[in-house]
């Protein structure tokens, strides 16, 4: 299994998976013109996508569905609320999958079992996607952090986790009141430290990658999630109990392109 992020934050975000068999996005918010350069830089082609799997109905994820489904005939896989409330914005669509939520679907070789999470979205989902050989868990755009999340992560190779703000930065910053306090809600995004704790309960000595994601422009910073997470981290390491990396997802480049052994 390879995987890239190609863009993470709130102007856009899409991760490009590859199983060998099947080749998939999951969301698609940039441009179609945007995703099909960030998609060329890692050597893929539009026309190589096989599926575009959506999380939820914001515009950050969604933007760049409904072009790229018609202009490549690419089958679009959703629950039923998030198509509903996503109809307007993404238009007539190549194909439409239906999946529920907390059920297991395939395409190809890729077992594929969304799960739901806490945002303020019609019926919000991540993803735990399984090629047979390695498993990715997706989770970003959560207020809170549910059982049922740490159970459908566990044991996975590679995790792209949300670490979107610091708490004293958006306390500090120039946000109004209200969307300070739909950020923090349970209903909103994880901070700095949430996500830290959600990582060290995940470690596991086959865990190979760590990508933190969907960082806040004003109310973070990439060096300050990335020592969160290494803080809960650095005794495994120096233990030699884990061997894994971990990265900071970019809004305006393409990330690394991982593959998992």
């Amino acid at each position: 299994m390879k995987f890239c992020v190609l863009a993470s934050g709130s102007k856009g975000n899409s991760t490009y998976l590859d199983s060998g068999e099947v080749r998939i996005l999951i969301d698609a918010g940039l441009s179609g013109i945007e995703l099909q350069r960030r998609l060329s830089t890692i050597g893929v082609q539009l026309a190589d996508i096989d599926a575009i799997l959506v999380t939820h109905e914001h515009n950050d994820h969604i933007s760049g569905v409904g072009v790229l489904s018609r202009r490549a005939k690419i089958p679009v896989y959703a629950n039923p609320e998030t198509f509903s409330a996503s109809s307007g914005k993404v238009g007539k669509l190549s194909s439409y999958n239906e999946f529920e939520t907390g059920g297991t679907f395939e395409i190809r070789n890729l077992q594929i079992h969304p799960f739901a999470i806490s945002h303020d979205a019609q019926n919000p989902v991540g993803f735990r996607i399984f090629d047979g050989r390695a498993t990715l868990g997706y989770c970003t755009d959560t207020g809170k952090i549910s059982r049922l999340i740490r159970h459908r992560l566990g044991s996975c190779q590679a995790l792209v986790l949300e670490s979107n703000h610091d708490v004293e930065m958006l306390q500090n910053g120039s946000y109004p009141p209200y969307l300070k306090q739909r950020i923090r809600s349970s209903q909103g995004h994880l901070d700095n430290h949430e996500a830290s704790l959600l990582l060290q309960d995940l470690l596991h000595e086959k865990l190979e990658h760590v990508v933190l994601a969907h960082l806040s422009e004003e109310n973070n910073d990439p060096e300050i999630a990335y020592r969160a997470a290494m803080a809960v981290v650095n005794g495994y390491f120096h233990s030699g109990e884990i061997d894994m990396r971990i990265s900071v997802a970019n809004q305006y480049c393409t990330g690394e392109l991982f593959s998992l052994k």
